[in-house]
């Protein structure tokens, strides 16, 4: 049986080690919580390429916007980098348009799982109870965990598949982030958005 994390557990882990905050989730169930041992772990699976980089700070960057076809939708994105050179490269521009675009189709509700209020979280694990009550008592807090989770997976930016399937093939908005992070060799953060809708 693997070990229950924290949400905080999982920061701490990823500002340690720049990993992708799915393998901290999972280094840390498996080492049951053990933080130097999850480093360990994601040292030798070769997930913690980013580990110097992620403490740098990312005070660069571009904000970029993208209005859908109609103008009933728009979104402004703040992403961050470490230095001007990566904010006027091609391929960071690009990542961050395709990002303004994913968040006009997939309407999240904030960038991490910590971004999440309180009260939604709170209204969804009681609809998950209400749900599971008629299941037998030793799997109902499984049954509302998976819920639980499964709702975050849609409605936590860095947790979603980008929308464009044809060009990302399934892969999460952290997926590319963290690709993007190894690539440009620079920590790269999703510092926020604000998603304007007609009639929202």
């Amino acid at each position: 049986m693997m070990a229950e994390v924290t949400a905080a557990q999982v920061k701490e882990l990823r500002d340690r080690t720049g990993a992708p905050m799915l393998a901290c989730r999972n280094a840390l169930r498996e080492s049951e919580g053990d933080i130097d041992t999850a480093i360990e772990q994601l040292r030798a699976r070769g997930e913690a390429q980013a580990a110097k980089r992620a403490g740098n700070e990312a005070s660069e960057g571009v904000v970029d916007s993208y209005i859908h076809a109609g103008g009933q939708i728009g979104v402004l994105v703040e992403v961050n980098c470490e230095t001007d050179f990566v904010a006027r490269n091609d391929d960071f521009r690009s990542f961050v348009h395709d990002l303004a675009l994913h968040i006009a189709a997939a309407a999240p509700l904030g960038v991490s799982d910590e971004d999440i209020p309180a009260e939604d979280r709170e209204r969804e694990e009681r609809i998950a109870v209400e749900q599971a009550a008629d299941r037998p008592e030793n799997v109902r807090e499984r049954i509302v965990s998976g819920k639980l989770d499964k709702w975050l997976a849609d409605v936590v930016l860095l947790r979603q598949k980008h929308v464009n399937e044809d060009k990302y093939g399934g892969q999460t908005i952290e997926d590319l982030r963290a690709k993007l992070a190894s690539d440009m060799g620079e920590n790269i953060v999703i510092r926020r958005f604000a998603r304007f809708a007609i009639g929202g």
